[in-house]
């Protein structure tokens, strides 16, 4: 449970950099700037960033609600003007001081009318006490809404990184080639067929197209939606042990990057549907692939032909 002690001797105000006068937009501004720099998901290696972030929300509660605020306020004024009451006393008359205020608590205490104390009676701690104990009780909606804002921000952010860090990477670019033996008047072709290969291929990850040659066994063009499976399948993929294929890149190939541990399980498994168009824009864009590639395909195999004679 949080200590109300802890807040009525700690300044607030200095906790957020602000002054005592600061209106409710620049103290909830202040704390998201201090509140994303002790973010719990910005410090994993910090077992203290949670307690922190946790204080300055709860801080920040006492200092947008006005009753919370001004009951604070009073606990503050009032540890400023006894701190410089206690400057200007000499030790002697600090004793009779704390003397006094000693008897005068005992008294509070006690009560004075009718067996209880009071509204009038209550120091500014205790007064600040029961808004504290509100607030606790109602909890507050500003801040879950404040922290909502805040875990959205950190998302965006962390999004603009993963961006910034991650490689260009155009599919159409970076096709594929999967070649086995295959007499040229083999029905079986070789043993492949588009559902054996599309099986050895998607467990790398997500294909874009898969066409197998319409005029030459023993071809086919694929076309991989992330880099780390076409780079995995390039460099693991050997097909059928009766008969082995073999990938290779067509053109160059992309430039080499670390490799990410557990991707070979994953590939492109994690996209989300804001990462890509609807489904019938989808449906239509692999259409246009799958037809560029049988057209590249056909054009090669044409050249083998000539090259042949």
């Amino acid at each position: 449970m949080v200590d109300v002690k802890k807040f009525s001797d700690t300044d607030l105000y200095g906790l957020f950099e602000v002054e005592i006068s600061a209106t409710e937009q620049e103290i909830r501004k202040a704390y998201r700037k201090k509140a994303l720099q002790c973010h719990p998901d910005k410090n994993p290696d910090n077992p203290k960033a949670a307690e922190l972030f946790q204080e300055l929300s709860k801080a920040l509660e006492i200092l947008i609600d006005v009753s919370a605020r001004a009951a604070y306020d009073k606990v503050l004024n009032a540890k400023k003007a006894a701190k410089l009451r206690t400057k200007q006393l000499d030790s002697k008359r600090q004793k009779l001081k704390a003397d006094l205020e000693e008897r005068e608590r005992l008294a509070r205490e006690a009560g004075t009318t009718g067996g209880y104390k009071k509204a009038s009676s209550k120091t500014p701690e205790e007064l600040f006490q029961e808004e504290f104990d509100r607030l606790r009780k109602e909890g507050s909606k500003l801040i879950q809404e404040e922290q909502e804002l805040m875990r959205k921000q950190l998302q965006e952010e962390l999004r603009l990184i993963q961006t910034a860090a991650a490689p260009t990477w155009d599919p159409s670019q970076h096709r594929v080639k999967i070649r086995w033996k295959a007499d040229k008047n083999d029905p079986a072709n070789g043993g492949y067929t588009e559902d054996i290969l599309r099986k050895f291929l998607t467990k790398y990850g997500d294909l874009n197209a898969l066409v197998m040659s319409p005029r030459k066994t023993g071809s086919a063009l694929v076309e991989f939606k992330s880099k780390d499976a076409a780079e995995m399948a390039v460099k693991y993929e050997q097909g059928r042990l009766d008969n082995p294929c073999t990938l290779e890149w067509i053109g160059e190939a992309p430039a080499a990057t670390k490799s990410k541990a557990g991707s070979r399980s994953g590939g492109g498994g994690t996209i989300t549907d804001r990462d890509y168009e609807s489904l019938v824009l989808h449906q239509l864009r692999q259409a246009e692939q799958r037809k560029r590639l049988i057209e590249q395909m056909m054009k090669e195999d044409a050249e083998d032909g000539e090259e042949a004679k």
